[in-house]
């Protein structure tokens, strides 16, 4: 709740806000010699988008990420990314070409995402290519981009080096409302 307060205190212009708390990461460093698959999925990602501005954040738990192995799961929030020390990953930045997006109409458009990715309690510019699937008042937002490990100070023990790669594959998806 806190997390949703803060991020409607933290659009503050005016314009047109679109909002969701179920929205989807997807999670992937498998290597690729790996037989084992080192996936994710969070489904409880808060994001809204201000249509006027382009302002785009969202927030995730990471203790929400789910594994199809309770083993993993554990190794992900105590050895990796610290859960209890680093409980959140965000994202605050711009779609880029904002103006290209007719949000009061049905249609599907190309974005330019840009801005800073917090994980494990290190900061990185990032960029991405997006959608957004604007259709009867709802927007579809989807972004999928490649983070190095290391760059978030992720450090992979040798026993497992061949098992998870060194860089990791995150996906959004966000079906949002109108703020109301």
């Amino acid at each position: 709740m806190i997390v949703t307060a803060l991020f409607i205190m933290g659009f503050s212009t005016f314009g047109q806000k679109y909002f969701t708390k179920n929205g989807k990461i997807n999670f992937d460093a498998t290597s690729s010699g790996s037989p084992e698959k080192i996936e994710a999925v969070n489904k409880t990602v808060t994001c809204v988008i201000d249509t006027k501005t382009g302002n785009i954040q969202f927030a995730v738990l990471m203790k929400g990420f789910e594994f199809e192995r309770a083993l993993m799961q554990e190794h992900f929030n105590e050895n990796y990314v610290e859960s209890d020390k680093f409980p959140k990953a965000e994202f605050k930045g711009i779609i880029v070409n904002n103006n290209t997006v007719n949000y009061l109409s049905n249609g599907t458009y190309t974005v330019q995402v840009q801005g800073k990715l917090t994980i494990h309690g290190e900061t990185k510019d990032v960029a991405a290519d997006g959608k957004l699937v604007v259709e009867n008042g709802k927007v579809n937002a989807t972004a999928g981009f490649k983070i190095l490990l290391a760059d978030y100070k992720i450090s992979i023990p040798g026993l497992v080096a061949d098992k998870v790669s060194k860089t990791a594959s995150i996906n959004v998806s966000c079906l949002l409302e109108p703020l109301k």
